[in-house]
């Protein structure tokens, strides 16, 4: 018997896997991705699961929020957790891939299947039949415009922002130092640090730089999202505010600082980390860096980092703006629409945030669409896993307040035991989440 194909709008991570997905269930697919023909805001290449912000999947470990949910992934068949183990790059505790060739690879194994038709050019309207929405944060206009009509409501947005990218050979390394915090994992980071009056004068100069226009916005009603800040608003914020994110110096021994008082080792007063952005170490991004200075700007402050006085950026920073649905009004926990359960979405579209939640997204709706045409009924994940406490959130939480939301710990369901300490209680979150996996994919 032949089937209709599904259609499964957008080539980032959520509609990759997706279609992988619809694929493997035996269900022919047409994956519509409008590049090159037309290119969103922070877009550079025509290839699949593009990464645009960073490199990083997160934390590999399990008993890590982002960890537990790679592994989650692992267990149920992602391609694109598949393919980032395949591709990784030293990165301390972090996946991090080499970003182009793992794009590379996804889009030509998505290419060589059967069952899968890969479209180029924008699609302007959600078509008939079974269709997983995965356009991303970066949606056409006119795509974004159907999606108006068919929602019945104004997307919400956020102004989203990548870091720079520095040439490996510039960076002095008479001064930046190679480790991991805490020495955990393979020392993967490139540390430049700083003493108090070079952090001093170098917040002082983020504060009054001048930034770039905001096109069709206004600054002051800006909504930025706050797990990915730019450099100089955590500036503006305080003096101390950096020295708690993205330069913290906790955990760090850097050889030219003075010793403690406690002994315990020579820390910096500031750290700015630069992370290994191909296999090759000819690539480094600077961790926490993203940013809406001019591009002018970028150059002058950053290269005041001590180790950066010569660095070459072969990217600069850019901001660009996120938009998603307000998926608490619109969406069941098995990433069908309400109202038209045989259209389904995934990705940062309903306000999962990061890679490997989009990973996870895609994974159920490309499950749940194949399932669809298949004459089964969608499925939702146990709320005790990782992937089912995240869209769970996103189909119940306040739809007045609604944010984007990482995959975390506070959304999972209370163990019934008080647990003190931290390592303990996301071990047992863990275990259970694997437990009730296990149970589920037997039923499923």
């Amino acid at each position: 018997m032949s089937q209709q194909p599904i259609h499964v709008i957008g080539g980032g991570i959520a509609g990759t896997e997706a279609a992988w997905q619809i694929a493997k269930a035996g269900v022919p697919v047409i994956l519509h991705e409008m590049r090159p023909h037309y290119f969103g805001g922070a877009h550079h290449t025509e290839h699949l699961a593009e990464l645009v912000c960073s490199n990083s999947f997160g934390a590999m470990s399990s008993d890590r929020a982002t960890g537990l949910l790679h592994e989650e992934l692992r267990r149920l068949g992602s391609v694109v957790i598949a393919k980032a183990d395949e591709h990784k790059v030293p990165a301390g505790g972090a996946l991090a891939v080499d970003r182009g060739v793992f794009s590379e690879d996804l889009t030509k194994t998505l290419e060589q299947h059967p069952l899968i038709e890969l479209r180029r050019g924008e699609l302007a309207a959600i078509p008939d039949g079974i269709v997983v929405i995965a356009s991303g944060p970066l949606t056409s206009p006119a795509l974004a415009e159907d999606l108006r009509r068919f929602t019945g409501m104004e997307y919400l947005s956020f102004f989203d922002a990548a870091s720079p990218i520095i040439v490996g050979e510039s960076i002095n390394r008479d001064v930046a130092f190679m480790a991991s915090r805490y020495d955990k994992g393979e020392a993967a980071y490139l540390n430049c640090p700083m003493n108090k009056d070079e952090y001093v004068r170098f917040r002082e100069e983020l504060c009054k730089a001048e930034q770039a226009d905001l096109k069709d916005f206004d600054r002051e009603k800006v909504k930025f999202f706050e797990a990915c800040l730019p450099i100089e608003e955590l500036a503006l914020r305080g003096e101390e505010t950096m020295r708690f994110g993205p330069l913290k110096p906790v955990g760090l021994v850097s050889p030219n600082a003075p010793l403690r008082e406690d002994g315990k080792g020579q820390w910096a007063y500031a750290i700015a980390q630069l992370r290994q952005e191909d296999k090759a170490g000819k690539l480094w991004n600077m961790v926490g860096f993203q940013t809406n200075l001019r591009w002018g700007e970028q150059k002058r402050i950053f290269q005041m980092i001590p180790g950066l006085e010569n660095a070459e950026f072969v990217r600069l920073g850019v901001m660009h703006r996120n938009t998603f649905i307000n998926a608490p009004q619109l969406m069941n926990t098995s990433l069908q629409f309400k109202e038209h359960p045989h259209v389904l979405a995934a990705g940062q579209i309903i306000g999962t945030e990061g890679y490997t939640a989009a990973s996870a997204g895609g994974w159920l709706a490309g499950t749940n669409a194949a399932r669809l045409a298949l004459g089964k009924d969608g499925v939702s994940l146990p709320n005790t896993t990782m992937m089912g406490a995240l869209f769970e959130f996103i189909s119940s939480a306040s739809p007045k307040h609604f944010q984007p939301m990482p995959p975390n710990f506070g959304i999972l369901p209370d163990l019934g035991v008080k647990i003190k300490g931290k390592p303990e209680r996301y071990g047992k979150y863990r275990d259970r989440s694997f437990a009730d996996l296990a149970s589920w994919q037997t039923i499923l």
